[in-house]
């Protein structure tokens, strides 16, 4: 059968050849484990008094203002520093155990001046939600990539050499052992190249299965395969890489990148019109990320005003990621191999307040490879 669930279009049969993904038509794991790392409201609850909290657990959030110095249950700057330089811990993994690092995303309040003023609450590991190896994002690593980023973090797997294939029914009992893990929703990690298969699996578990499930792409998709996860996703985890179609094509080879993560986009917003969040956790909702490169803050501020102006920026949050890492891009892109400066980062988050963008920031420290997993270590 022709293989067209990405832009890519291949066409190709995948049961008798690899399409650009590098996979064939058998589901490929790399990794499932309970990931730390994600944003808050996917893989720790937020503190008790945080910027987005609901009167009801039905109802779309409120932004409230957080004030650290009265909030009962905030962390005292020591503290903080404290949560800082502890950067490993342990945690579960579904195959053995993993590390797991400090996140250092933390909320942005728009309701601040146009000069870019951050009130930041509580990091991912929060001083009011101690987790006893428990928790986070019952991750699910998918071998192979539609997109192919050069410089990207989990490049040992986009290859598709490390991973095992696993059938459908497999695929599910994952799903429920991380889930017995006490995973807070199931992540599907670059899902795209097998979507087709990942909904077949979620279809035989679908009344065992009681938490959210999030999709977390690179933003490449089809608006058709968007409308078809739609039935089953609750939350969309989604990049927003490039505007400019040059920039596009010599990073991700894929000059039509915005033209279909934005159409996506309207998609996933379709589908999820409103975040919802319970219990400090989000249980329906959009999430856009963006990850500013070097030399590209005026491309990622195109974003951020393009997006503002075709969609209703209040109906998702707004992931503004400074985790570039350049060690993971190949030395013949001389003008990635460097991280990038606060000025650029703080550039673009400016205008992403002066836009009314709600949602999370991460401090330039997390611009390190520790917040990715080893994914040759020999636990999955």
């Amino acid at each position: 059968m022709e293989c067209m669930l990405c832009p890519r279009r291949c066409g190709v049969d995948r049961s008798v050849t690899k399409g650009f993904c590098h996979m064939g038509d058998k589901i490929k794991v790399a990794k499932t484990m309970l990931h730390m790392w994600e944003e808050p409201l996917i893989s720790t609850r937020l503190p008790e008094k945080s910027p987005f909290s609901c009167d009801e657990e039905d109802t779309p959030c409120k932004k409230q203002q957080f004030d650290t110095d009265s909030a009962e249950n905030a962390c005292s700057a020591a503290e903080r520093a404290e949560n800082a330089r502890q950067s490993v811990d342990k945690t579960q993994n579904v195959r053995g155990s993993v590390n797991k690092t400090e996140n250092t995303r933390r909320s942005v309040d728009n309701s601040e001046n146009t000069r870019g003023s951050v009130d930041k609450t509580e990091n991912m590991q929060g001083c009011t939600e101690k987790n006893e190896g428990q928790g986070g994002s019952g991750a699910i690593f998918f071998s192979g990539c539609s997109l192919g980023c050069v410089y990207c973090q989990n490049r040992d797997i986009r290859s598709g050499e490390i991973g095992k294939e696993i059938s459908v029914r497999e695929l599910a009992d994952e799903m429920l052992a991380l889930q017995d893990m006490g995973a807070y929703n199931i992540n599907l990690v670059t899902p795209t190249h097998f979507a087709d298969k990942i909904a077949e699996s979620v279809s035989l578990i679908r009344d065992k299965l009681k938490i959210p499930i999030v999709y977390n792409t690179s933003g490449y998709e089809l608006p058709e395969t968007i409308e078809r996860v739609s039935e089953f996703v609750d939350i969309f985890l989604t990049d927003m890489k490039y505007f400019s179609p040059e920039v596009s094509a010599k990073y991700s080879f894929a000059p039509d990148y915005y033209l279909y993560a934005k159409k996506s986009l309207g998609k996933m917003i379709e589908a999820q019109p409103k975040v919802i969040i319970k219990d400090g956790l989000m249980k329906k909702g959009v999430i856009m990320r963006h990850l500013v490169l070097p030399g590209l803050r005026k491309d990622s501020i195109k974003i951020l005003e393009d997006v503002s102006i075709n969609y209703d920026i209040s109906s998702f949050k707004l992931s503004l990621m400074s985790q570039y890492t350049p060690s993971f891009c190949p030395d013949k892109y001389g003008e990635l191999k460097r991280k990038i400066t606060t000025f650029e980062y703080q550039s673009v988050l400016e205008r992403a307040v002066e836009l009314g963008y709600d949602g999370y920031m991460q401090d330039i420290s997390s611009s390190t490879s520790l917040y990715t997993p080893d994914f040759r270590s020999q636990d999955r």
